[in-house]
């Protein structure tokens, strides 16, 4: 048995080797970071989700005095680079880039390998993705509310284009049959390039597009735009109302940022957010961004980890609704 003198050294020794310990988790995270970092992106590279990554990968690595390394982890519908993001270690070099399909598929799949509200954490917003609802031109409807009362006159005659199965883009559409009663027929395409075809050639009535993949036919006046989907009005089309200035509460986007996984030191994540939230700031990064479509998105950690668990429990109803699933 110890003397009451030995455990009190022992005691002494443990708490000193606790402090050295913080000190030294503390010392890392001040000097962090001292390597390059890699930035999951569960897209292929070259399109707009890529391009974005890239962008604000360079900006935070001008900051942070070391690069960002975009690493490109398609596949799964999202899942093969959440999952290999959830299970790094927490070190705070293994960044993720949040996306919609990370707030979808925590509903739309059923046997995920990891829960991405539990096992990762917000760090910092970085954009929002209007979608807007446009129709043919040949639909009489103008407003939101006639094109509500036009889907209830002819039940099971309105077609609603989509680029796929439990996208945004299709569950915008369900959130609005939803909070509208105004029922159509869901017809799901292999992308959105082919759903807008056929919405162009007036084979379908309806789709709640990418805004800056719909916004050059919209100002071509090939596709009508009765709104947008994001809780204001958009500045690329200012004089285009928001669906909810006629369904209240309804709000419907894409939401992109930076996360980390839960055990990443707080440290850490508050120098990746300010580092965010200075590159937001810059009035070259802003405009591009602008340019491929999004609104910046600037937030604490805090506020971005009440986004993805909102958008979460917004997309799960919609997917509970339209009884989507992939497994």
């Amino acid at each position: 048995m110890l003397s009451r003198r030995a455990s009190i050294l022992l005691a002494a020794g443990l708490a000193a080797g606790a402090t050295l310990a913080g000190l030294a988790a503390a010392s890392a995270a001040l000097d962090y970071p001292v390597r390059p970092v890699r930035w999951i992106v569960s897209y292929p590279p070259g399109g707009a989700t890529d391009i974005t990554a890239r962008l604000v990968g360079q900006a935070v690595s001008d900051r942070l005095g070391q690069q960002i390394v975009v690493e490109n982890r398609a596949g799964a519908g999202n899942n093969i680079g959440t999952e290999l993001a959830v299970n790094a270690t927490p070190d705070g070099y293994t960044l993720f880039f949040v996306n919609p399909a990370n707030t979808i598929n925590a509903t739309l799949y059923k046997k995920l390998s990891f829960d991405f509200v539990r096992d990762m954490q917000g760090v910092a917003g970085i954009i929002r993705v209007p979608n807007v609802m446009v129709v043919n031109p040949s639909v009489p409807a103008k407003t939101v509310q006639e094109f509500i009362d036009w889907v209830k006159a002819n039940p099971g005659k309105v077609n609603l284009a989509s680029s796929g199965n439990g996208t945004s883009i299709h569950l915008s559409g369900e959130l609005f049959m939803a909070m509208t009663g105004a029922k159509m027929t869901h017809v799901p395409y292999r992308g959105s390039a082919p759903a807008v075809t056929d919405l162009l050639g007036g084979q379908v009535h309806v789709m709640f597009d990418n805004l800056p993949s719909a916004i050059e036919h919209i100002k071509a006046g090939r596709l009508r735009a009765l709104a947008v989907t994001t809780a204001v009005r958009s500045d690329m089309l200012p004089d285009v109302p928001t669906v909810a200035e006629t369904v209240p509460g309804y709000e419907a986007s894409g939401i992109f940022g930076m996360g980390i996984q839960k055990a990443a030191p707080k440290e850490i994540v508050d120098k990746l957010n300010k580092a965010v939230n200075d590159s937001l700031d810059d009035p070259k990064l802003k405009s591009r961004l602008l340019e491929l479509g999004g609104i910046p998105l600037k937030t604490s950690p805090a506020e971005f980890q009440k986004v993805i668990e909102d958008e979460t429990a917004k997309w799960g109803k919609a997917v509970q609704f339209s009884g989507a699933s992939v497994d």
